[in-house]
């Protein structure tokens, strides 16, 4: 077995006397499809939090590619390959789709985007921000403003963003949230076809959007582990039906 890509030993985070993750361990490969699934208030987002940097565990650490990046800031384990989404979509709307990735690009570069400059000024990097809307076929919207596009595409421009800054390790806090079920497809198969060389842990409530994507699922309830395996597994788990699924899956 290749050795864990990210790898989370015991890892707590406490608000006063409230557990929120409580003493979690996950290792995920290199190149997998992780799924965090468990009721409102499970400790998912916490765990992410945990992992991105944003708040401190209160115990247990945090290994990426065998290093402990447990105490390093945010824009350390960014440059290290972490990169997140959130619920919320974060785009600057006015501008075109490329530049909105362009922008994403210039943060890996020594050059300062400048919105009121053409953007042949910015050849090389137009020219890498329409490749990558190639590979989710969102090229032909390129030059269109981020607002004019529907809600699953400006969400697969908002991931596209976080690939765009080449991580190791993407962290999806509910990609399809809210989005309606056409939407919420467009982003399943960007998700699904991506290549592998990029790491993904998502939190998402959607159960069928969860089983068509990941290769492994964690259960998360009170904040702890209480089922891990594959989604199969997770189907059939009575105790996961209990706490989670209502008891239908």
């Amino acid at each position: 077995m290749s050795e864990a890509l990210l790898d989370i030993r015991g890892l707590s985070v406490r608000f006063g006397s409230l557990r929120a993750v409580d003493n979690v361990s996950i290792a995920v490969a290199p190149g997998e499809r992780r799924g965090v699934i468990g009721p409102n208030g499970a400790g998912k987002s916490t765990l992410f939090n945990a992992i991105s940097g944003e708040i401190r565990p209160t115990g247990g650490s945090v290994r990426l590619r065998g290093r402990d990046i447990t105490a390093l800031p945010v824009h350390r384990r960014a440059r290290l390959g972490i990169a997140r989404t959130f619920q919320t979509t974060m785009l600057c709307p006015r501008l075109r789709v490329v530049e909105n990735v362009i922008l994403s690009l210039a943060a890996l570069r020594p050059v300062r985007y400048q919105c009121l400059l053409p953007l042949e000024r910015y050849g090389d990097l137009r020219d890498e921000a329409v490749r990558l809307l190639a590979q989710v076929q969102l090229e032909g919207r390129a030059d269109r403003p981020v607002h004019t596009l529907g809600h699953g595409e400006q969400r697969q421009v908002e991931i596209l963003l976080a690939l765009a800054q080449r991580p190791a390790l993407l962290l999806l806090d509910e990609p399809t949230a809210g989005l309606a079920p056409g939407d919420a497809t467009l982003v399943t198969a960007m998700l699904r076809n991506y290549p592998r060389d990029v790491t993904i842990v998502l939190i998402e409530h959607d159960m069928e959007v969860v089983f068509d994507i990941v290769e492994r699922i964690t259960v998360l309830h009170h904040g702890a582990v209480v089922a891990e395996g594959a989604p199969g597994e997770i189907r059939a788990d009575a105790n996961v039906q209990e706490i989670y699924l209502g008891g239908v899956v």
